[in-house]
């Protein structure tokens, strides 16, 4: 038996490989008024990188917090991605942010998505991106510059899993180019936002 929900708002997943180009097309949709979007920040137990703020990248708990808060049910999804290093939604974020009236947008791997889609089936688009293809995903991480040559397999690895789950998603979107993958993007996500 799930908790009463509030009753507005919905709930849009983007998952994707990574490479794909998702977290810039979550960024670019949510500065969209129209949509009236508020992003969901997730719970870790990694440690903080110098850069990053907690409350604005992430919820960063230690594992012992993080292991309390599963127990506590407080989690709409989580998973141990590496021993100790947790990642999960925390519901008292997602609740808190359908209480502003606002729709939930998730940048999510592609488990932690469908769990979501799981918990809230009747509110939840849920959205697998892609690149046109393999050799393209390579060329953009490798273009990145950031990532080690063991780092850039094992991210081509985690791909080709990843790409997997696709059919399990409401809507596949192609990423061939930023800005007609926005505009298709925006279509849909108006159409399901109006009940469509």
């Amino acid at each position: 038996m799930h908790p009463a929900q509030p009753a507005q708002g919905k709930l849009i997943v983007f998952s994707a490989p990574s490479g794909s180009g998702k977290t810039t097309l979550v960024h670019r949709l949510m500065e969209n008024p129209a949509l009236n979007l508020a992003f969901s920040v997730s719970a870790t137990s990694r440690p903080k990188r110098d850069y990053e703020e907690h409350g604005k990248h992430y919820y960063f708990l230690s594992p012992a917090d993080f292991k309390q808060k599963i127990d506590e049910g407080a989690f709409v999804e989580w998973e141990e991605v590496y021993p100790e290093h947790f990642y999960g939604t925390l519901r008292s974020e997602v609740e808190r942010l359908l209480s502003e009236g606002k729709n939930v947008i998730f940048d999510i791997d592609v488990k932690g998505g469908l769990n979501i889609k799981k918990y809230f089936p009747d509110r939840t688009l849920a959205v697998f991106v892609q690149a046109p293809s393999l050799e393209e995903l390579e060329k953009r991480l490798r273009a990145r510059n950031t990532e080690t040559e063991d780092k850039i397999q094992l991210r081509m690895a985690k791909a080709r899993e990843e790409m997997q789950y696709a059919p399990l998603f409401d809507i596949m979107v192609i990423n061939r180019d930023l800005d007609a993958t926005e505009a298709e993007l925006t279509r849909i996500l108006k159409d399901f936002l109006r009940g469509k």
